[in-house]
C-alpha cells in the first residue's frame, strides 16, 4: 500500500526544487563572470574534497573539530559536488549557443606580441631558448671544423712551462706585499694614540700607498717575466693600493668624527655609528674580503655552505678551461695571422677585427663570470661576507655611463666614496669629478697592461679616456630617441665588436715588434 505524501514532505520537495533552480542561475552567473567555457575548466570534485580535507587538517592543528562541524563540512562537500554536476551539464548545453557563427570573435583592441608597444609585456623565454640552441649548434660546428682543420692546438705549456720558474721574483714580490698594510696599520695605531699629527699621518700614507704600486712595477720591469704573471701581480698590487687608500681615508674621517663628537656644537654627530677603533683583525679581514671599501664591520652570513662552494669551484675550473681553449684554439691563430691594425690594408684590418670579435667576446664574458660571479662569491662565502652585489645588470646598459656604474660594483663604490664625492665636497663640478675618476681608472688600466708587456703606447689609457665622449654621445642619443635599445646596441658594438679586438691586435703586434719578431 502506497503511503501518500504529507503536506510537509511536498513543501520540502518544492523548496528543494526552487533551491536547485536558484543555484542553477547562480552557477550560470558565476561561470560567466569567471570565464569558464567548458566542463574541463571547472575544478574537479577531487579539488573540492582536497579543500575540505585541508580545512579539516588546518582545523585539527588549531582545535579539534566537533562532530557537528564535521557533519556540516561533509554536507557542504556533498552540496558542492551536486553543484558541479549541475554546472557541468549547463556548460555542455551552453557550448552549443556560445560559439555560434553569429557570435563575435573580436571583442577588444589588441596588439601583436612583437609590436613595439607590447614586446616588453610578453615573455620571450622560448625565443631565448631558441637563441641558446642556435648558439650551441653554430659554435659546435665551428669547433668541429676548427679541430678538423688545425687539430688540437692546446699544449701543456699553456698551463705550465719552464719559463714560469723564472718568474720567482714576481712571486716573492707578491708574497711581500702584505708589508704595506702592516705599515699602514702601525701608522694608524700611532695616530690613534696621538703620537703623530695629521699632516705626518697623511705623508706616511702617501709614501706607503705609492710604494705598494712602484715596488711591483720595478720588479716586473727588471725581470723578463711572462705577460700573464706580470698582469696577475699588477692586478694584485692595484687592489692593495685601492684598499690602502680606502683604509687611510676612512680612518681619517673616523678620527675627524671622533674629535667632532667631543665638542658641544657637534652633538648631532653620532660616534657610535662609526666607532674609531684601529684593529689589526678588522684590517686583516678587509685585505682578503671581496670589497675595496674599508669599514670596521661588515654584514655577515650565519654559516658557510660547503656544498655550494664545491659546486662553484667546479664551475670555476670548467669556465677557466673554456677560456684557455678559446684563447689557444681561436684567438692565437687569428692574431698570429694578422697584420698591425693601423698599418697596411684597412679592409683587411676590419676583417681581422670582426673575425676576432666573437672569440674575444666569449673570453671576456667567461672572465666576467669566473671572477665577478664565481670567485668573488666563493671568497664571500668562505669569509661569510654578506653584501654580494658585485655587479648589476650591466648588459642592459643604455649608455656607457650606465655601464661603468653597474658592471664592477666594488670599483664603482670605491670611486664614489673616495674620489667623486670628496671632489664635490671640495667644490669641484660634477663633470670634472667624473673626469678625474676616469683619469684614475685609465692610469691603472694602463699600468696593468703596459707594465707586464713592457710597452708604453698608452692604448689602454686612450681606450678608457675615450669612454668620456662616448658616454656624452650615448646620453645625448638616449635623451633624443627615448629608446633604450639604441644606446644599448651602440654600447655592445663599440665595446665588444670594435674595442676589445682592436686592443688585442695593437698590444700583440707591439709586443712582437718589441721582441724583434716580424708581424
Amino acid at each position: 500500500m502506497a503511503i501518500a505524501s504529507s503536506p510537509d514532505t511536498t513543501a520540502t520537495t518544492m523548496a528543494n526544487e526552487q533551491r536547485d533552480v536558484d543555484q542553477s542561475f547562480s552557477i550560470r552567473r558565476r561561470l560567466s563572470a569567471n570565464g569558464f567555457k567548458t566542463a574541463s575548466d571547472f575544478p574537479s570534485n577531487d579539488d573540492g574534497l582536497e579543500k575540505v580535507s585541508t580545512v579539516n587538517d588546518d582545523g585539527a592543528d588549531r582545535n579539534r573539530v566537533s562532530e557537528g562541524d564535521s557533519d556540516r563540512i561533509k554536507s557542504e562537500a556533498v552540496l558542492r559536488n551536486g553543484e558541479r554536476k549541475i554546472a557541468n551539464g549547463e556548460i555542455e548545453a551552453a557550448i552549443k549557443f556560445t560559439y555560434r557563427p553569429s557570435s563575435p570573435a573580436h571583442r577588444r583592441i589588441k596588439e601583436s606580441p612583437l609590436s613595439s608597444d607590447a614586446i616588453f609585456r610578453q615573455s620571450h623565454a622560448g625565443l631565448f631558448n631558441l637563441c641558446i640552441v642556435v648558439l650551441v649548434a653554430v659554435n659546435s660546428r665551428l669547433i668541429i671544423e676548427n679541430l678538423m682543420k688545425y687539430g688540437l692546438l692546446i699544449r701543456a705549456g699553456f698551463w705550465f712551462s719552464s719559463k714560469s720558474l723564472r718568474d720567482w721574483p714576481l712571486l716573492m714580490c707578491c708574497l711581500t706585499l702584505p708589508i704595506f698594510p702592516l705599515a699602514a696599520f702601525l701608522v694608524e695605531k700611532l695616530a690613534q694614540r696621538n703620537y703623530l699629527s695629521e699632516p705626518v699621518v697623511v705623508i706616511f700614507h702617501v709614501i706607503i700607498t705609492t710604494a705598494s704600486v712602484l715596488y711591483p712595477v720595478f720588479v716586473i720591469l727588471r725581470c723578463d717575466s711572462a705577460v700573464l704573471s706580470g698582469v696577475s701581480l699588477m692586478l694584485f698590487a692595484c687592489i692593495v693600493w685601492l684598499k690602502l687608500v680606502s683604509y687611510a681615508h676612512t680612518n681619517y674621517d673616523m678620527r675627524a668624527i671622533a674629535k667632532a663628537s667631543k665638542k658641544e656644537d657637534a652633538s648631532s654627530i653620532s660616534s657610535e655609528e662609526l666607532p674609531y677603533d684601529v684593529s689589526y683583525k678588522s684590517l686583516a679581514y678587509f685585505m682578503v674580503a671581496p670589497t675595496l671599501c674599508y669599514q670596521p664591520s661588515y654584514p655577515r652570513t650565519a654559516y658557510i655552505r660547503k656544498g655550494w662552494v664545491a659546486r662553484q669551484l667546479v664551475k670555476l675550473v670548467i669556465f677557466t678551461g673554456v677560456m684557455g681553449f678559446i684563447i689557444e684554439q681561436y684567438i692565437n691563430p687569428i692574431v698570429k695571422n694578422s697584420q698591425h691594425p693601423l698599418k697596411g690594408n684597412l679592409l683587411y684590418a676590419v676583417e681581422r677585427v670582426l673575425k676576432l670579435s666573437v672569440p674575444t667576446l666569449y673570453v671576456w664574458l667567461c672572465m666576467f663570470y669566473c671572477f665577478f660571479h664565481l670567485w668573488l662569491n666563493i671568497l664571500a662565502e668562505l669569509l661569510q661576507f654578506g653584501d654580494r652585489e658585485f655587479y648589476k645588470d650591466w648588459w642592459n646598459a643604455r649608455t656607457f655611463e650606465e655601464y661603468w656604474r653597474t658592471w664592477n660594483m666594488p670599483v664603482h663604490k670605491w670611486m664614489v666614496r673616495h674620489i667623486y664625492f670628496p671632489c664635490l665636497r671640495n667644490g669641484i663640478p660634477k663633470g670634472v669629478a667624473a673626469l678625474i675618476a676616469f683619469l684614475i681608472s685609465a692610469i691603472f688600466h694602463e699600468l696593468c697592461i703596459a707594465v707586464p708587456c713592457h710597452i708604453f703606447k698608452l692604448w689602454a689609457f686612450i681606450g678608457i679616456m675615450f669612454q668620456v665622449p662616448l658616454g656624452l654621445l650615448t646620453n645625448h642619443l638616449q635623451m633624443k630617441s627615448q629608446n633604450s635599445m639604441v644606446g644599448n646596441m651602440i654600447f655592445w658594438f663599440i665595446f665588444s665588436v670594435f674595442g676589445q679586438p682592436m686592443c688585442v691586435l695593437l698590444y700583440y703586434h707591439d709586443l712582437m715588434n718589441r721582441k724583434g719578431i716580424s708581424s
